[in-house]
């Protein structure tokens, strides 16, 4: 949990005093579970593949895998969305890709996230094929058809373009939004993706 408590540190006493109070409002037992984070967000009955992405975001922010996410993990999650450093970020969205956990990112891995990215958000300006292809090209820079965490920082961090594709692909300020305002946007039933992306 020390990562957790290290993340806090960037979040003035304030801050988290508000951030605390609302967590507390929508998670009285202090511990938020997969079930309470979906029904949080309206995030129930998505197709199998959104909901896979919605439980690999859930299990990438529940750090110490006991499934649940505490106001500890919770604030380290507010601080890289708000204020992460972009090389944090990307090592946020790797670990996302990393569906196996195995240190690398597969073709397979990241056409099945992006594709469930693509159910979630609905229009995007390519398939998810047509991205898995450019982002391995642009950036496996050994050609073994697998990105290491290096590979994927140093090559994402070097092409603007990518950059800013995969940042709003990703984007969960949304998410923050929800929980600060204590309530849920009225349309999210009909497009569940305002919540997790702009």
């Amino acid at each position: 949990m020390g990562a957790g408590a290290s993340a806090a540190d960037d979040i003035n006493a304030p801050e988290i005093h508000q951030w605390y109070t609302k967590f507390m409002r929508e998670c009285p037992s202090g511990q938020l579970s997969l079930y309470e984070f979906k029904t949080l967000l309206d995030l129930h009955g998505l197709n199998p593949q959104a909901d896979t992405y919605v439980d690999q975001v859930f299990n990438t922010f529940d750090l110490n895998k006991d499934g649940f996410i505490d106001f500890l993990e919770f604030i380290a999650a507010i601080n890289l969305v708000i204020r992460g450093k972009i090389d944090q970020k990307l090592k946020w969205y790797f670990k996302l890709y990393d569906a196996d956990g195995n240190g690398s990112i597969d073709k397979k891995e990241l056409l099945s996230i992006f594709t469930a990215i693509q159910a979630i958000n609905g229009n995007q300006s390519m398939t998810p094929e047509e991205f898995t292809n450019m982002v391995f090209q642009k950036i496996d820079v050994n050609n073994d058809g697998e990105l290491t965490l290096e590979e994927f920082i140093n090559g994402v961090e070097s092409d603007a373009s990518l950059l800013e594709l995969i940042s709003k692909s990703f984007d969960l300020s949304n998410v923050l939004k929800v929980i600060q305002s204590g309530r849920r946007p009225e349309d999210s039933l009909k497009n569940p993706t305002i919540l997790l992306y702009k």
